[in-house]
Order: C-alpha cells, then sequence, then structure tokens
C-alpha cells in the first residue's frame, strides 16, 4: 500500500503542477489543507474514495476507472452491526437545490451537503457555465453564479452522467431564449419519459425540440394562471416550481408532488424571496418576479430518508440493533408501519426540527428481530408521497428476503428495475420474476458470499452490499461507482457500526 500511495502521490503532483496549480491554490478546490495537499503527493496518507473523486474532478483527469473498473469493495460478512450512525442530508434535494441556485445571482451557501458522485456531476455542469463553487468546511458549500453564464461551454459529458440536469431548464428558461441541454443519463432503468417535463414547461412559453443527444429549447416565456401536471412526478415539480419563481404574478400547480426533494427546494426559494403557499400540498402556489434575484442566503436541506431505509434494510438483513439519528420521519412512516406488521420491533424519540425549520426528525433505533419477521399478505409497491417511496421500495427485497413466507413486491414506477432485483439471487436469495415490474421473494434466506460486479443503477448495487453484509465469509463488490452516486463514504459509515469492508483501487 506504500508504494502504491508514493506512486499515486507522484502522479498527483505532476498533474497539479501540469494544470499551473501550487499546492495552496490545489487544496483550495479540493476544500482542504495545503499540508494535507503536501502528505498526499508523499504518499504519507491514504485516500478515501471521496477524496480521489475530488482529486479527480480537480485535475480532470480519473485517477480511477470510475464507472467501469478500479473501485471495489472487499466485505467480511455475517457480522452484526450495532451503534449508532448519523444521516446525510438528501441526495435527491441536493441536486434539485444546485439547479434552483442559478436563479440567485448573489452567493448561495448550502450546510452540510452531500459529497457524492451525482452532486459533483452537477457541480461540473455548473463550473463549465461560469459559476464559482467551493467546497467549506463541514461540507458546506458556497456558490456563486456570474451575471451571464457561458451555456455554450456546458460540460456535456459531466451532464449526461446525471438525470437531474433537467431541472436546469426551468432556472434557465428566463435568461435565454434558447440553449441546449444533453439527454438526461444516471441510471439505467429503461426509458423513463420527459415529456411531463415537455408538457410542464410548455405552459411556460418553452419549446423543446430533441435532436443529435440534445434538448434545443426555445423559450419566450409566459405564466399560466393555472397548471395540471401531466405526472406527479419529483423533479417535474422541482422544474415547474423553478419556471414559476421567474413567472410574474401567481400560478397555481396542481397535481404537484409534495416529496421531501420538493419541500427543500421549495424552502430554498422562499429564502430567495419568492412566495410559495402550501409547501408539503398537491396543490402549490408559487408568486414569482420579474426582478433579478440577488441575495445573499444560507440554506440547509434535511436529511435522507432513503439513506435512512438502507440502514433499516442493512440493520434488518444482519439482524442488529442500530440507532439511526436524525430520519425524516414523515417520509418513513408508512414503510414502518410495514414492517412493523411484519414483526419488526424499533423504537424513536419525540420529533425534533431539521436545520429547514420545517421537516420532522427522530431518533429511530431498530431492534433485533431474531428470525421472527413474517411476510405481509399484501403486495408491497410503491407510490408518490405519501405512498412508500418509490427509491425505498428496494430496500424492501433483502427484508422480505429474511422474513418468512411469500412477498409480492410491485416496481411499476420503471422497466428495469425490478429485474436487477434478481442479481441478490447470486447471494441466496430466492426471487422469482413475474413480469418485469413485479418478483416474488420467499424467505427465509442465508445469504451466501459471492464477487460480483455493481449493476448499472443505484438502488439494486446497494441491495448487493446488503447481502453481502448478511453473507458470512469473503465477498467482493466490484464497481461501486453507481453506489456512489448516493452515498457517501458508505464503507466508512458502515464500519463505523460493526461491519467489516475495505475499498481497493486499481490504479
Amino acid at each position: 500500500m506504500v508504494d502504491k500511495n508514493h506512486r499515486l502521490g507522484n502522479l498527483i503532483s505532476e498533474l497539479r503542477q501540469m494544470r499551473g496549480l501550487t499546492q495552496s491554490e490545489f487544496a483550495e478546490k479540493l476544500g482542504t489543507s495545503q499540508s494535507a495537499v503536501n502528505r498526499i503527493e508523499k504518499g504519507g496518507q491514504n485516500l478515501s474514495l471521496d477524496m480521489l473523486s475530488r482529486i479527480s474532478d480537480v485535475l480532470h483527469k480519473p485517477l480511477i476507472s470510475v464507472g467501469n473498473q478500479g473501485v471495489n469493495l472487499r466485505i467480511e460478512g455475517g457480522k452484526e452491526l450495532g451503534g449508532e450512525i448519523t444521516l446525510k442530508t438528501s441526495k435527491n434535494a441536493a441536486v434539485g437545490l444546485l439547479c434552483a441556485s442559478l436563479l440567485n445571482k448573489g452567493t448561495t451557501t448550502f450546510k452540510s451537503f452531500p459529497k457524492i458522485e451525482e452532486v459533483y456531476r452537477i457541480i461540473e455542469v455548473l463550473e463549465s457555465i461560469g459559476v464559482k463553487v467551493k467546497w467549506l468546511p463541514g461540507n458546506d458549500l458556497e456558490i456563486k453564479r456570474p451575471a451571464k453564464l457561458k451555456l455554450d461551454k456546458l460540460n456535456a459529458i459531466a451532464a449526461r452522467k446525471t438525470r437531474s440536469v433537467l431541472m436546469m431548464i426551468g432556472p434557465l428558461m428566463h435568461e435565454f431564449s434558447e440553449f441546449k441541454i444533453p439527454y438526461a443519463g444516471g441510471c439505467k432503468l429503461g426509458e423513463r419519459t420527459v415529456k411531463p417535463h415537455l408538457y410542464s414547461l410548455e405552459e411556460f412559453g418553452v419549446d423543446i425540440e430533441s435532436k443529435n443527444r440534445f434538448y434545443r429549447v426555445l423559450s419566450k416565456p409566459k405564466r399560466p394562471d393555472k397548471i395540471v401536471l401531466y405526472e406527479s412526478g419529483d423533479t417535474v415539480t422541482e422544474n415547474v416550481v423553478m419556471a414559476a419563481a421567474k413567472a410574474p404574478g401567481k400560478t397555481i400547480i396542481q397535481f404537484a408532488s409534495s416529496n421531501y426533494m420538493v419541500q427543500d427546494v421549495c424552502g430554498y426559494l422562499q429564502e430567495l424571496g419568492v412566495k410559495v403557499k402550501n409547501n408539503g400540498s398537491t396543490t402549490l402556489e408559487i408568486t414569482g418576479s420579474a426582478k433579478e434575484i440577488k441575495k445573499d442566503v444560507v440554506y440547509a436541506p434535511a436529511e435522507d430518508p432513503i439513506e435512512a431505509m438502507f440502514f433499516l434494510s442493512a440493520a434488518i438483513a444482519t439482524n442488529s440493533e442500530i440507532t439511526i439519528k436524525r430520519v425524516p420521519i414523515d417520509f418513513l412512516a408508512l414503510e414502518l408501519l410495514k414492517l412493523k406488521k411484519m414483526g419488526l420491533s424499533y423504537s424513536q424519540t419525540k420529533p425534533y426540527k431539521a436545520n429547514n425549520g420545517f421537516t420532522d426528525l427522530v431518533n429511530l433505533t431498530v431492534h433485533k428481530h431474531n428470525d421472527k419477521l413474517v411476510a405481509l399478505d399484501e403486495k408491497i409497491h410503491a407510490n408518490i408521497y405519501p405512498g412508500i417511496n418509490q427509491d425505498n421500495l428496494p430496500y424492501f427485497v433483502p427484508i422480505c428476503a429474511v422474513a418468512r413466507g411469500r412477498t409480492l413486491i410491485h416496481d411499476w414506477t420503471y422497466e428495469n428495475r425490478a429485474i436487477y432485483y434478481t442479481e441478490l439471487t447470486k447471494v441466496g436469495a430466492n426471487i422469482e420474476i413475474a413480469d418485469p415490474h413485479r418478483v416474488y421473494v420467499t424467505g427465509r434466506t442465508k445469504f451466501t458470499r459471492a464477487d460480483l460486479a455493481c449493476p448499472p443503477a443505484l438502488r439494486p448495487a446497494s441491495l448487493l452490499l446488503i447481502g453481502m453484509l448478511a453473507a458470512p465469509g469473503k465477498s467482493m463488490l466490484r464497481n461501486v461507482y453507481t453506489i456512489n452516486r448516493g452515498y457517501e463514504d458508505i464503507a466508512k459509515r458502515l464500519n463505523s457500526i460493526g461491519a467489516d469492508i475495505e475499498v481497493l483501487y486499481d490504479f
């Protein structure tokens, strides 16, 4: 490892100098100290996956073969977890807030922002068009956009790696009469239509043409008095809310998503002075203004309910007792009720407020089930909020695998995601495909070790990690960039509650 650290340190030093950066300038871009950079370049510091990714971004040189080969997890499974884990702030709120920050020509500071690949990709896109982005101590993120954005310089490679780039249309449509956005990417979960975005933004005077892997956006802004969303989607709602924020007058949005990330985007817009009525409702009332928004604001998004479900699932699969701190309870309430009916015992503190001032949090302790969980008679399926969250549904697969009986899981949202659930058969689970949207999970599973590559979708990939945590013996999970799109320092954090995971790099 020492030799590898020295070789990597020398490479980093050479690349830094080729880019004309001093150690001090390099440290500032990384959000670390000059002394830390000096240790890195001398091979005297082990590098986390997060730091390697940040260095790669700053140097514009992949030090690890992200998305293909190079980042693997070696897991010594079958260990009981225990202790406390504190949730990070929400990935899905973070990407929406980054797009919304384009509305503000002042300085935006987001508190305790998640350092994950999805966030890095949006930051790369913002920086490519002239936005100054700086990491501050405590994972705070400072954003300063220029008076005029350089959309012709937009980093299409980074943009195509995330579907979130679509949410730039709402903020930009009032500034530019014509611009291009690359086709949306992200997880490979089948054809996810963008028509709800197109239909909704048409109401604001936007015409979108699809050509040569780009969306060509033509904008003649107008304000609809009322708009009915074609689909009650999260990113669709955020896009429309951002469009309405700069449309002078009052717009009523019906069939809006009231999910957690939408509430955080609305909370941020309120800090900018946009009037939002009924935040958390399916009928939003946005009063926009033609005046330039230029405010120095600080906003703290709430914690991630999907990350809470990941740790819940890991605790249940490994028959462990852990305490998950800062859980957004309103966005996990139905999931917990289903688990209670399956026989899970848990306890929670009284609610307290997140730093955004309105989201209710609790500390949640999951107790050992000792193989007493029983499958539900009814199918488990996701829905728009307030149903089971679409991103929480996958985590019922390893849970149902350790419950006695047979469970039907219906994942109607995506064409391919349910098919990926069968990857868990490679670690011992009994899963049958009924059709592309439905699987039967039969317990009780005794998970087995394996050497596998991650599927190209975030939640299904993280299910393999959970299965390997529960499987006695050494497993290898390869190519984990997909997981790092949504979870920060996941190996280190799981190790803090009793897991035994080693991060391995192929240079």
